[in-house]
């Protein structure tokens, strides 16, 4: 159990609002805490170090650096004196006086209150952060449960060049604003990397750095081991997924992968692979990963919502996602929820959109599964503008605190004139980490609106037709939701579909949508008249027969959702 701890002002020092904070956090965490006031001599401090017999000794003082020095200096004098000096010490006071303090190596710990509350929590906790800089973790989970109930922040990180992405990875580190930075290899790479005889020269940095050799990936991670030592990721490339999850296994200790589950094919171009040998690939990835432990995240549900498909496909691929993930013996997984996308969305639909991909996920937790929420910001909602993409990131970050993520992944305020760069990769996460300090705690419960707990409720139903649709084609298949071919089939049919596929001979690209009253519908072709889920699927042929009749007895079983960030 946690023991006493004692804090106060120091000398003719009189600030004690940082000190009052200080303690009221520390009662959170099981701790005894006495204030000792403004002001406190050192023979107050001395004597209450006697009385209390304390833990943690809390020192603040926030005038001149070169006073506060020499008292704290005195201070200790006395302690060693009194044989009283046997116990931790933290000193709070303004960046200046912090960093004279440095000398002092009898203080463990220097806030200067430029940190995050999550640093603060984790040294009452007695977690890694106990020195003014170093790692919260060097895994996915250890870093979720050094910081909880504080949410990690992730960046994607990567410019034309590896020496510059090199060096912007070693400042985004010493910055200590985030906790994961997800290197963006350009396509050449994530195509070609094992096949370098087929790489364009002319597409060289095109969408990330170039990477070419594993020494390029450990410059990376050795860039990384500074300031507070940041967890790398990468994605899992557009074929050879395999090689790719080997060698970002033994470079970068990769995180945790992020894997499609039909995309980075025929379907966008990333690469030829048709769509049944995509999920194929993809899910075989999956299963490496899952057989040694690494988390996985597969990145689905926004690919449709981004080629304008109706919500209720993006709730269904959701579940799709996860469950394939599970049946290849993933045992925690990375859901991302991505907020704004489409742009013209409003927040009530867009919040009630996540929550049911939400409850379709975790309808999936069990012994050996569990999801961990990651949050983000639509791409393509940022506006070029660049003060007022900087509000957008802002107020999609606040509707995102409605389902208390595990993981915020940060976009870049500039993403819609300009690639971020260090710099402002930096900036976007202490706009993120301003709205945390202002809002993670004690906000009004928008995931409760009555609107938006309707639309909820009618989208887990349509996506409930919808996968039963899919099931419909198996045809034999042991199990049909994760087959290639019956997936593969699925999109051929119609069944997923987006308007931004018309033309594409993987996908039947019938599919119409318009936004009503903020929300993604489906519609008639001709008369734009919205559809039920139910209507739109009985216009799917089923391969050599009639429209699909739906029974509707699809079930995920749904057991709602609640916060795991204490887990």
């Amino acid at each position: 159990m946690p023991g006493t701890i004692v804090a106060g002002a120091l000398g003719n020092c009189v600030h004690v609002a940082g000190v009052v904070r200080f303690l009221a956090a520390a009662e959170q965490f099981g701790y005894k805490t006495e204030f000792l006031g403004a002001a406190v001599s050192i023979d107050e401090f001395v004597e209450a170090i006697r009385k209390y017999d304390p833990e943690i000794v809390g020192i603040s003082y926030r005038l001149t650096p070169d006073v506060g020095i020499r008292l704290l200096k005195e201070l200790k004098g006395r302690l060693q004196e009194e044989g009283l000096a046997d116990r931790r010490f933290a000193f709070g006071g303004l960046p200046p006086t912090c960093e004279a303090a440095r000398e002092l190596e009898w203080i463990e710990r220097r806030f200067s209150g430029l940190e995050n509350p999550d640093v603060v929590w984790s040294y009452l906790r007695g977690g890694k952060a106990a020195s003014d800089a170093g790692s919260l973790g060097d895994t996915l989970l250890e870093r979720l449960k050094n910081k909880r109930p504080y949410p990690l922040l992730r960046h994607h990180f990567g410019l034309p060049d590896m020496a510059g992405t090199v060096e912007g990875v070693r400042k985004i580190a010493e910055a200590g604003v985030l906790d994961v930075i997800s290197v963006a290899p350009d396509q050449n790479a994530q195509e070609s990397f094992f096949r370098s005889d087929e790489m364009d020269a002319a597409m060289d940095g095109a969408g990330g750095a170039p990477i070419r050799t594993a020494e390029d990936l450990k410059e990376l991670y050795s860039a990384t081991r500074t300031g507070n030592q940041p967890l790398l990721r990468i994605y899992s490339g557009t074929r050879d997924l395999i090689k790719w999850a080997e060698l970002a296994t033994e470079t970068i200790d990769n995180a945790w992968a992020a894997i499609p589950l039909c995309w980075y094919s025929a379907l966008d171009g990333r690469s030829k692979r048709p769509v049944a040998e995509a999920v194929a690939e993809n899910q075989s990835a999956m299963r490496w990963y899952g057989e040694r432990d690494i988390p996985v995240e597969v990145n689905e549900p926004h690919h449709w919502s981004l080629r304008d498909a109706h919500d209720t496909v993006s709730v269904a691929t959701a579940y799709l996602s996860a469950y394939n993930a599970k049946q290849m013996g993933v045992k925690n997984y990375v859901a991302q929820y991505m907020f704004n996308s489409p742009p013209a969305l409003y927040g009530a639909m867009d919040l009630a959109k996540i929550l049911a991909q939400m409850e379709m996920v975790e309808s999936l937790h069990g012994p050996d599964f569990v999801s961990y929420r990651q949050v983000r910001a639509g791409l393509l909602h940022l506006s070029p503008h660049l003060s007022v993409a900087k509000g957008q990131l802002a107020a999609s970050t606040m509707l995102a605190l409605s389902v208390l993520p595990h993981i915020i992944h940060v976009v870049g305020f500039c993403e819609g004139d300009h690639a971020a760069s260090a710099e402002d990769v930096v900036e976007s996460c202490q706009i993120v980490h301003g709205v945390l300090r202002n809002s993670l705690q004690g906000s009004p419960d928008m995931a409760s609106d009555e609107k938006v707990l309707a639309r909820k409720n009618e989208l887990l139903a349509e996506a409930g037709l919808l996968l039963d649709a899919i099931h419909s084609l198996g045809d034999g298949e042991e199990d049909p939701l994760a087959s290639p071919q019956v997936i593969a089939r699925a999109i051929k049919l119609g069944i997923i579909d987006a308007p931004h596929l018309r033309g594409n001979p993987q996908a039947a690209g019938r599919l119409q949508t318009r936004i009503l009253n903020g929300a993604v519908y489906a519609v008639d072709p001709v008369t734009k008249a919205k559809l039920s889920e139910a209507e739109r699927l009985e216009t799917v042929p089923k391969p050599g027969g009639p429209p699909a009749k739906l029974t509707g007895s699809f079930s995920c079983h749904s057991r709602g959702y609640s916060d795991t960030r204490y887990m």
